[in-house]
């Protein structure tokens, strides 16, 4: 059995990087009044949004709350197709 290393591809349409980052920018002030604030990292080609939590947020006991009730609803309001948010620091 050969090990094959699958490789992702990143989804770099700026229609839909902005679609997400419009949606960012609607929750960023929710995050800011609690010390903390968000990063887009990449979307994969299968629709993942990989983020990174910074400040307050990076260490946050609700912050897997906050990116699944907060971030990942936002998004998916914008861009259906997304099947998920995670946090880079995370996975």
């Amino acid at each position: 059995m050969l090990n094959k290393k699958i490789n992702m591809g990143i989804i770099t349409d700026p229609s839909v990087i902005d679609k997400i980052e419009d949606a960012l920018t609607q929750v960023r002030p929710y995050l800011e009044s609690d010390g903390g604030d968000i990063r887009l990292i990449e979307v994969t080609d299968d629709y993942v949004v990989k983020v990174k939590l910074l400040g307050a947020c990076s260490d946050c006991q609700v912050s897997v709350m906050t990116l699944k009730a907060g971030v990942e609803q936002a998004i998916k309001k914008v861009l259906p197709q997304v099947k998920e948010v995670v946090d880079v620091d995370k996975i």
